[in-house]
């Protein structure tokens, strides 16, 4: 039995990710996100929770139990050593997560499955897909798309410092779509790439 074809994608923040993720399920592929799959891991109760609060102190949590995200953001984007941290507890089960989804998927046999993954290469999961979809846009934008998010352009730098440069991801991709324009443009992208993908695999 055929499994489904695997799209890993990735890309820089603000560089709309998930709003791929979206288009792509509107053409029946299923979509699995990190990011959704960390916000699980920052409810309260959780494994994780309890090895956050253990390591980063009370004060990252909120008073319902689940993770303050702004707080503990603060402290592991100014230090490379406290992201470290952040990263050892969190990125082993959220990789699982997504290895046990892909099986499951597997099953279904859709055409292909989609994980969006930010620190896809930083975390040497590449081999996992059989392509790698990289989204990207110009900087003025991303900054732009950051300050409509609340987030400065010290914070932002400091976000953008925590990930590969956008150039490297670009070059280390399959395929680059480029996100600087409206949501339709974007739509059209991703649907001539698909197009353009399932021809190059037959």
């Amino acid at each position: 039995m055929r499994r489904p074809r695997r799209i890993g994608i990735t890309g820089g923040l603000a560089c709309g990710k998930s709003e791929v993720g979206r288009i792509l399920r509107r053409l029946g592929i299923p979509v699995w996100e990190a990011d959704e799959a960390v916000h699980r891991r920052l409810r309260a109760g959780t494994p994780e929770v309890r090895a956050i609060a253990r390591r980063f102190g009370p004060a990252v949590l909120r008073p319902d139990g689940s993770i303050a995200r702004d707080r503990l953001a603060a402290l592991v984007f100014r230090d490379v050593a406290q992201r470290r941290r952040l990263e050892a507890i969190l990125h082993p089960p959220v990789l699982r997560e997504m290895r046990e989804w892909m099986r499951r998927m597997s099953r279904e046999r859709p055409p292909a499955v989609a994980a969006i993954v930010p620190l896809l290469f930083e975390t040497g999961i590449q081999g996992t897909f059989d392509v790698v979809l990289c989204v990207a846009a110009n900087r003025p934008t991303v900054l732009e798309r950051l300050r409509r998010r609340g987030i400065g352009p010290a914070e932002a730098r400091r976000r953008l410092a925590a990930q590969w440069p956008l150039w490297r991801k670009r070059r280390a991709s399959d395929y680059v779509i480029m996100n600087n324009g409206t949501r339709a443009e974007l739509a059209r992208a991703v649907r001539r790439w698909w197009t353009k993908w399932q021809q190059e695999g037959d």
